[in-house]
């Protein structure tokens, strides 16, 4: 599977530091409570996405809604094609 690189440089750098500053503050608490840890392995799990999000610079969601806006405009132009053919 290949991968197109849909976010750009900036973007990929503010995640990588928002993931890595998420990540270590929720490392933090779990080694403080480790009894504790449920709550804080969602942050680390989302964490870590970001920072392979920012490396691959490669985003799921923004690519689900690239396509879905594609798909969007595709279907209206469908739809004004045969709204015009149905006048004549």
């Amino acid at each position: 599977m290949k991968f197109k690189q849909n976010i750009s440089i900036i973007n990929a750098l503010m995640r990588i530091t928002c993931g890595f500053t998420f990540l270590t503050w929720a490392m933090a608490k779990m080694v403080k409570k480790p009894w504790k840890n449920q709550s804080y392995i969602i942050v680390v799990m989302l964490s870590a996405m970001k920072i392979g999000e920012g490396i691959l610079r490669y985003c799921p969601v923004v690519d689900a809604m690239e396509n879905g806006q594609n798909l969007m405009k595709s279907e209206s132009k469908q739809e004004n094609e045969s709204n015009q053919s149905d006048s004549f």
